[in-house]
């Protein structure tokens, strides 16, 4: 079952006793200031002579730095001095590197200024690409992403992904539900897998955390992202890799790329404190037409139009509120040159705009920097998150219970209102079609969740000479999940009206080990080497009971309360081990060549598949450190990169830990004990999928660095598919997990960074971002369609268009194209014989009718062609303007919630209305209904997604040092077609496969706030 569990132990403690071995042999060496050794001191600055706290100082080649202090003020030795000329580097986020020469004299000393240039294009920024040491993007042959959250105080977002939206090329971002803790879903140039999870890796200071979306309790498609544990605020920046390239040091986890977190740390100096509060308001952006018409007919019969009087109501506004929201936020560090702390605590509360809903987050974070000498250092980082919610079903896809679901399956033509004297609310479905009160559900049910999770690391580092640097890195993440349902008896639910009671829990821990080395070296004035070599060991698992009870008594909320009560439980296990070299030469400071090397381990596959193997190469050429473009083209072109990478990565989400075998259930007969054989044959020759990307780009900086260019284009190519194959009843299975299918995502991504006004008054940076992919799924054997579970049948994987595409019945049509009426002039679907992969063939009776069978094909598709993203920041004296505008375009919604608002059972929804007033014949509505493609509409939308204002300024007063005081605003306005909510959103949540699919989900709302953060 397990990888085995015996050399997971060995290697753990053969782990130990290198470090013991390392550690003795650095206890040898002796820490002082030796006659062989250069003492160099130095002020990095800005161009204006301000110290720059926190830079890095490095001396080229030796793998030895240090950190400025408060006062910018840094010293540092050079072992082995021999009077040769040494480079120093200073580097700082936002700034340009710079570079000074020194002699280094055995037993002598050096003075130093380090002057900084800002670096509005980001050309020279540090980076950490995966477990190697830390690099300039210059030599990067892929491309990386960096987002600096320290720079984004006021974006009003209350988590990672939310921050992250709009800011990434290449990423597409989707805000699933617009609940308080909604869910988001992230996918890295395109999706990368069928039936397993497309979101990236997430690794927070070296430890992988989990950001699974269980849902444990049925809320209609709205989960959870763990990421929502995670206060932004505690954020330095954000790296994100999206290619395989680079990913694939991570082997087997990091299929849909790498999004790496750094949080906060403290720096030298005296203790510094920071404060902030803000308080915001969210509010429904739009709300959908309703039917105004004061009549009803009396039946759905076609022939008959008899009408009655009625009232009509609009369900919406007793169901949506204004919802207020609080945040605040504690800092505290500082530190001496061999010790620094960070603290942090955080509070956020946060009212959902359905009525009853909210979020709370109470967190707090400790990290511990240590330095013993020169040689080795031990930084321990701690966070513990507490977070409850009030949440209120929406019903979605697999439940009839929820207020959404209750809204757009009722007769808007009765009051939604309990009965002033009983209290008891009335039945707001037709009685053919059973759902849910949306009042009582919001006032009568309760359901919560509460989350309780310590992410915790230790990282240990040790130089035991110039250039070797060990890195040990130990990551836990753990957290308990509790989440409670109740339906009191005697209520208005089709399936529950007996009561109901829910409680599901979640345990989750998972361990990362991570030795990592490293040895940086010139081996020529020409020629420097970087070898990055390490292994890891995770292990995680995760218990899951869920308990349901009906037929509840009259008192009382908990499980024991009910007569009929069903219990479940799961428990998973899972050991991943890996290892893996990689190579860099850098040639002149200008043409960098990598090759790397991973194997991974996973007790999730079998034994003959159970061992793979990763390989990458990536170079670049800095064609601008040419002295023939010096000579002619810097003026112009200030800097020219071109860059290419190849590599293999894995991906594990795709079968669960016990998939590969055929998992038996206990069964009994009276008195007798047995099993019962699944639905699902096990496959022990199963493997991971395997992703080859190949991309290729130019960096570019013009105009003496204020026009700067990212280009890229990649092709990535998935083989091993994991698909769900249905079997010949014959075999006594139903399906079964084989490796059959291939996806393809090709694409490119353009970043333009421009400084269209620099001076010392006004500050003027733009930014604009440009991803196009192309998704084709193939290998889907039988008819070359699989239906997605989720989607109501209506979405499925069909070979040679995208993962997901909407695939359903469509208008029959005349040869002109204009639709084929029946004889009572109703739209009808078309008949005909079905062939593969979509295909079909029209069939026509004497009449010029449609016959045959029902015919389906691809009818949307939800992914979209274009991902754009504009943002302008604006610094003026002491104000500052930020505004960002995202979107997507050339993509498909399917409508599910007008479908079912405008059929005449229902008939809430304003798209009824024609059919009362006779405008088109009665019985449309219905006939409409069981034609999908009449619901697929365009998705295209761009938002005003943030907007903010801020001011800043010193009072002399209780030891200020500065205050910033903001508006701002989040989802402000949507430039759409859609006649929906938001085209922004997904009732199967963060499912893969199925997107775009619109049924009474939350929307997004618009979000207000104003704050102020104060600095001591």
């Amino acid at each position: 079952m397990y990888l085995n569990l015996r050399w997971f132990n060995r290697l753990y403690h053969l782990k130990a006793v290198f470090l013991v071995f390392v550690m003795g042999l650095l206890a040898q060496k002796v820490t002082a200031q030796t006659s062989s050794e250069h003492l160099v001191k130095g002020t990095v600055t800005d161009l204006a002579g301000e110290p720059i706290p926190g830079a890095s100082v490095v001396v080229i080649g030796s793998g030895r730095g240090t950190l400025s202090g408060a006062n910018g003020q840094f010293s540092l030795t050079i072992s082995n001095a021999t009077g040769q000329s040494v480079a120093i580097q200073a580097s700082f986020v936002g700034y340009q590197n710079t570079t000074a020469q020194i002699k280094a004299d055995a037993g002598g000393s050096s003075t130093v200024t380090l002057q900084l240039k800002q670096d509005y294009l980001a050309l020279d920024e540090v980076v950490v690409t995966g477990t190697s040491v830390a690099t300039s993007k210059r030599q990067l042959g892929n491309a990386i992403s960096t987002v600096q959250v320290s720079n984004l105080p006021s974006t009003a977002s209350t988590s990672i992904d939310q921050l992250l939206t709009g800011k990434v090329s290449g990423a597409q971002i989707t805000q699933n539900s617009g609940n308080p803790a909604g869910g988001i879903s992230i996918r890295l140039r395109g999706p990368s897998t069928i039936v397993g999870s497309s979101d990236p890796l997430y690794i927070v200071d070296g430890v992988i955390v989990n950001n699974s979306s269980p849902e444990i309790i049925d809320l209609g498609g709205y989960a959870q992202n763990r990421l929502v544990d995670i206060n932004p605020s505690d954020i330095e920046r954000i790296e994100v890799i999206k290619g395989a390239a680079a990913a694939a040091i991570y082997g087997s986890r990091a299929n849909n790329g790498v999004v790496q977190i750094f949080t906060k740390r403290g720096k030298e100096g005296k203790p510094q404190v920071e404060f902030s509060t803000q308080l915001r308001m969210n509010e429904i952006r739009k709300t959908l037409p309703y039917n105004t018409v004061p009549f009803r007919f009396t039946n759905t019969t076609a022939s008959d139009l008899t009408t009655v009087p009625v009232e009509r109501y609009d369900y919406q506004d007793k169901i949506f509120r204004k919802g207020i929201g609080t945040e605040n936020y504690l800092s505290v560090s500082g530190g001496t040159g061999s010790t620094q702390y960070f603290f942090s605590a955080s509070n956020l509360y946060n009212q959902g705009i359905i009525d009853k809903t909210d979020f709370s987050r109470n967190g707090a974070r400790l990290r511990i920097q240590q330095r013993f000498g020169e040689k080795a250092s031990l930084s321990i980082g701690s966070n513990y998150t507490y977070s409850t919610s009030h949440e209120v079903p929406n019903g979605g896809i697999n439940e009839a219970y929820g207020a959404l679901t209750g809204f757009i399956f009722a007769n808007n033509f009765i009051n939604p209102d309990p009965n002033p004297a009983t209290g008891i609310y009335p039945s707001t479905a037709p009685s053919v079609v059973r759902r849910t009160n949306p009042l009582e559900a919001i006032n009568r049910f309760k359901f919560s969740q509460r989350i309780s999770r310590y992410i915790g690391d230790v990282q240990l580092v040790i130089t035991p000479f110039a250039g070797l640097s060990l890195n040990y890195t130990l990551g836990i993440d753990t957290y308990s999940q509790v989440a409670q349902g109740y339906i009191p008896p005697n209520n208005t639910t089709p399936t529950y009206n007996q009561g109901y009671a829910r409680r599901g829990d979640l345990n989750v821990f998972q361990i990362n080990n991570d030795l990592n080395l490293s040895y940086q070296t010139h081996i020529a004035d020409w020629l420097e080497s970087t070898t990055g070599l390490g292994g890891t060991i995770q292990y995680d698992r995760s218990y899951l009971t869920g308990i349901t009870a009906q037929q509840l008594g009259t008192f009382g909320e908990t499980i024991n309360n009910g007569s009929n009560i069903v219990a479940s439980e799961t428990r998973t296990e899972r050991a991943i081990m890996g290892a893996f070299v990689q190579q860099t030469f850098g040639i002149a400071q200008k043409l960098f060549i990598t090759g790397a090397a991973r194997v991974d381990g996973s007790s999730v596959y079998g034994v003959n598949n159970r061992w793979q193997f990763f390989p990458k190469v990536s170079g670049s050429y800095i064609l601008s450190e040419e002295k023939f473009w010096k000579d002619n083209l810097a003026n112009v072109v200030s800097s020219f990169k071109i860059r290419a990478a190849w590599g293999q990565s894995g991906n594990l989400t795709a079968i669960g830990a016990y998939d590969r075998f055929t998992n038996y259930a206990s069964a009994s007969v009276g008195s007798l004990i047995g099993y019962t054989a699944p639905l699902t044959l096990g496959n022990f020759d199963v493997k991971p999928e395997r992703q080859t990307e190949f991309e290729f780009g130019v960096d570019l900086a013009l105009v003496k660095d204020r026009i700067g260019i990212e280009f890229s284009h990649f092709k990535k190519d998935v083989k091993d598919l994991i698909l769900n194959r249905t079997l010949a009843p014959s075999s006594g299975y139903n399906n079964r997990f084989i490796n059959v299918g291939t996806m393809t995502n090709s694409g490119f991504e353009i970043q333009l960074k421009l400084v269209p006004l620099q001076t010392k008054a006004v500050k003027w940076n733009s930014t604009f971002s440009y991803t196009h992919n192309k998704n084709v799924v193939n290998g889907v054997e039988g008819n070359g369609v699989l239906p997605f579970a989720g989607g109501f049948g209506q979405v499925a994987a069909v070979n040679g268009y995208p993962l997901g595409a909407f695939y359903s019945t469509f208008f029959a049509r005349n040869a002109d194209g204009s639709l084929l009426l029946t004889a009572a002039g109703l739209p009808q679907r078309e008949l005909g014989t079905q062939g593969a992969n979509g295909t079909y063939t029209v069939g026509r009776n004497d009449n010029g009718q449609p016959t045959g069978t029902v015919l389906s094909k691809v009818i949307g598709n939800p992914n979209p062609k274009h991902i754009i993203s504009w943002i302008n920041e604006v610094e003026w004296k002491q104000f500052s303007f930020r505004m960002q505008w995202d979107g997507m375009l050339g993509y498909d919604i399917f409508n599910f919630t007008k479908r079912v608002g405008d059929r005449d059972l229902y008939g809430g929804l304003k798209g009824y209305e024609p059919e009362l007033r006779g405008e088109v014949p009665k019985g449309t509505s219905a006939a409409l209904f069981s034609i999908f493609e009449n619901w697929i509409e365009d998705g295209s939308f761009v938002k005003l997604r943030e907007l903010s204002v801020s001011y800043s300024l010193k009072p002399k007063v209780l030891g200020i040092q500065g205050m910033r005081i903001f508006v701002a605003g989040r989802n402000l306005l949507s430039i759409d077609n859609y006649s929906g909510y938001d085209p922004e959103t997904n009732a199967a949540g963060q499912t893969n496969a199925v997107r775009g699919f619109d049924f009474v989900e939350v929307p997004i709302p618009r979000t207000y706030a104003i704050g102020v953060n104060v600095k001591f």
